[in-house]
């Protein structure tokens, strides 16, 4: 790829967390670029997309369901086949920042005015990507002043041992406690010692 550079592989191999992907060096701002350029592909393409072995592409893929996922006129039917493909292809979706990137617009979005058992069977996965997920796509739940699901996500993973899972349970009630501070209080005065000193943290700033 001709955007490729050996200096920012080296840099998005640093922080990559699965091993069995080929990074090419693309920076991210490139391959955002070209993911809003294509944001017209047809879904068939960009689930074609999400099988690359290559980081980027599959960057591309996901920002390109984001995309779709935030234009203004976007059809119910519409936003539903981003969010099967998403829920269909999250074996594919097995990085923090592709998760980050799509799960609030993509599956959280979506769900808003749907019910939300999806995300609890997500966060009881094994899987930490699928527990991150969960708590991810909770971030939009937020923003529509909805605090009941994401708190009971956030309780179930307090504990949580994974740190890819805890910094996003801080994350969550931080942006919780930027709706209604009274119920962060509540929250960490129950549940804050079994969060990660990160997470409580992030989650303090709120106050």
């Amino acid at each position: 790829m001709a955007a490729a550079d050996k200096t920012q592989r080296r840099k998005i191999l640093a922080r990559m967390t699965n091993e069995t992907t080929t990074v090419i060096g693309v920076r991210m701002g490139t391959v955002f670029a070209i993911a809003k350029a294509h944001t017209a592909m047809p879904l068939s393409e960009v689930d074609r997309l999400l099988d690359s072995d290559a980081y980027e592409e599959r960057m591309v893929a996901v920002s390109i369901l984001d995309f779709k996922a935030r234009r203004p006129r976007i059809s119910a039917e519409e936003r539903r086949a981003l969010y099967e493909l998403w829920m269909r292809r999250l074996d594919r979706i097995d990085t923090w920042d592709y998760i980050d990137r799509s799960a609030p617009r993509v599956v959280g979005t979506y769900l808003v005015d749907r019910p939300r058992d999806v995300l609890f069977t997500l966060a009881r996965s094994e899987n930490r990507w699928h527990r991150r997920a969960a708590v991810v796509a909770s971030y939009a739940l937020v923003r529509s002043g909805d605090l009941d699901d994401p708190l009971a996500l956030c309780e179930l993973l307090a504990a949580d041992p994974e740190r890819f899972v805890q910094t996003t349970v801080g994350t969550a009630l931080r942006e919780i406690g930027r709706v209604d501070a009274s119920r962060l209080e509540a929250f960490l005065a129950r549940r804050g010692d079994d969060l990660s000193a990160e997470a409580r943290r992030t989650a303090r700033t709120a106050l």
